[in-house]
């Protein structure tokens, strides 16, 4: 699949950082799609935190195969941790997050740089939905996720110029949950250009029981004070359970009834679980200062 519409200037590199940690079941379907991007200008840097599956197998057999697939481990807590380090070991012009467990359309990248090279954008809102073959909450999460397409507000950048990703100090390896929305807000706050493409992420690590979404979002609401400390007003309003885009999407809920009452159970799950794990987080950190 190719595009007629031509990227301005040079063939600039894109680097693309996967932090893995048990992504067996995952990554090779990942590795997968990058190397049938559309895009060929490409280095693929997976940066490991001690998984105990075989993901790094895949990894180092893929990196045996393709020059530009890079494989490193390191004692990380975080993926903002890896992600970055990942930034130091890149050479490409353009950095790009992409999950473990995410597949892309063809064209994500192309259009990417074209957008960045040719309109002049600093950094790339890529719409990522959920495969809704995998559960009923995977179809669910899809309901939700796809909401966001035209949003300004509950999305974040994974696509930037390099430079500018250091300019604003990258992801804040202190935060776990919302890094992504704090630092697109930090580029908006420095007065980047931010876009948007057509071409889509798929998310095939969906969850497949309500108690796997329960555990994420209390691990993730314990980190959430940090994150809030430092994003205040607009961090509150990208928290929040009632969202501009469900309503401008009221359509979409009204069409289908059964995943609109899942999706009702899916947010007072998630939202709990969080705001358990958020009044934790705050507890720790009072008794901490």
């Amino acid at each position: 699949m190719k595009s007629n519409n031509q990227i301005s200037g040079t063939n600039p590199r894109v680097s693309v950082i996967i932090p893995t940690y048990n992504s067996g079941n995952t990554l090779e379907r990942t590795l997968q799609s990058l190397l049938n991007q559309t895009y060929k200008n490409i280095e693929i840097i997976i940066v490991d935190k001690g998984s105990q599956d075989n993901t790094i197998e895949i990894a180092k057999k893929y990196a045996n195969k393709y020059d530009n697939v890079k494989v490193y481990s390191i004692p990380a807590s975080e993926r903002t941790e890896q992600f970055n380090y990942g930034v130091s070991k890149s050479s490409g012009d353009y950095i790009y997050y992409v999950g473990s467990d995410f597949i892309l359309e063809p064209t994500v990248i192309e259009e990417a740089v074209k957008k960045c090279e040719n309109e002049g954008y600093d950094a790339i809102c890529i719409h990522n939905t959920s495969d809704p073959t995998i559960s009923f909450w995977a179809k669910v999460r899809k309901l939700e996720r796809d909401c966001y397409v035209d949003d300004d507000l509950n999305v974040a950048a994974r696509f930037f110029k390099k430079s500018v990703y250091l300019a604003v100090g990258g992801y804040d390896p202190n935060l776990v949950a919302a890094e992504e929305y704090d630092l697109h807000n930090r580029l908006l706050k420095a007065g980047y250009r931010i876009g948007r493409i057509t071409s889509k992420e798929i998310h095939i690590g969906e969850p497949r029981t309500l108690w796997e979404i329960i555990k994420k979002h209390y691990y993730y609401g314990k980190t959430l004070p940090k994150f809030v400390e430092k994003n205040k007003a607009r961090g509150i309003k990208q928290l929040s359970p009632v969202r501009p885009a469900y309503l401008r999407n009221w359509k979409k809920f009204v069409r289908q009834p059964i995943l609109t009452l899942g999706f009702i159970v899916y947010q007072i799950s998630r939202y709990g679980a969080a705001g358990i794990g958020y009044l934790r987080g705050k507890m720790w950190r009072t008794q901490d200062d």
